[in-house]
């Protein structure tokens, strides 16, 4: 299983939110790059970034951070928050990110899903991130009414190979993983699947790992300490 430690980007700053909520974010390392390296030093081979001031208003404000990760730690960059239209593609792959997560956009403009994966393979993953398994976009604020499980159904239709499944009950709670919800995902379509949300502890990753998911995302745990990375690394396996 591939891990994807994470930073998330507010105003320069690597910050953490409460259940997606803004108004709770607050700052958890003083240099994204430095705490890139760190993973690194762990172990880890992937990053997942997200530029929430990008997620929110569609404007990224934090391309020179993820170009300092993506060129001086050692890590791929996966990058979500903003990303809408093929120039976004274009203009976040020249920061040097391995794979953009195209969030809000893939449930206004599938087509443009279908285009970017048409153009860019696996390097494009789509995030679905559900409340009540039902997705919310635009930085979590708004509800589109879609069924999960439905989405993650027409995003493989149309040639989607990475999903990354956010359940934003559990995310920053340190609570655990939606194990249901994954299961059933995984379940549904033959997508790789990310589990992002929840993770406390080493052992929320081991059963992650037991469920043959491709990857999981590990964001407060690492902060807050419930997570040794190192460990992790080690029970996941090759990070290649």
């Amino acid at each position: 299983m591939i891990l994807f430690p994470a930073i998330d980007l507010k105003d320069g700053k690597a910050v953490r939110l409460y259940k997606g909520d803004f108004t709770t974010a607050h700052q958890v390392a003083d240099d994204p790059l430095a705490t890139a390296k760190a993973f690194y030093d762990a172990g880890a081979r992937h990053i997942h970034m997200v530029d929430l001031d990008g997620a929110r208003s569609g404007a990224r404000q934090n391309g020179a951070i993820v170009q300092a990760v993506a060129q001086n730690s050692g890590l791929k960059v996966e990058l979500g928050g903003g990303i809408r239209s093929m120039a976004d593609l274009e203009e976040v792959f020249a920061l040097g990110v391995w794979r953009c997560v195209i969030g809000s956009a893939a449930v206004s403009h599938p087509e443009f899903v279908k285009e970017a994966v048409a153009k860019y393979g696996e390097r494009i993953a789509v995030g679905i991130d559900a409340m009540d398994g039902i997705v919310k976009t635009a930085g979590w604020e708004q509800s589109s009414g879609l069924n999960y499980l439905d989405f993650a159904k027409s995003m493989e239709a149309i040639g989607v190979r990475t999903i990354i499944f956010t359940d934003i009950a559990t995310d920053g709670m340190l609570s655990g993983p939606s194990f249901d919800r994954l299961a059933a995902l995984q379940e549904a379509v033959s997508c790789q699947i990310v589990a992002s949300g929840g993770v406390a502890s080493n052992g929320d990753l081991s059963q992650l790992n037991a469920m043959n998911l491709y990857g999981a995302i590990i964001g407060k745990a690492y902060y807050a300490g419930t997570v040794d990375l190192a460990q992790a690394v080690k029970e996941a396996g090759e990070q290649c």
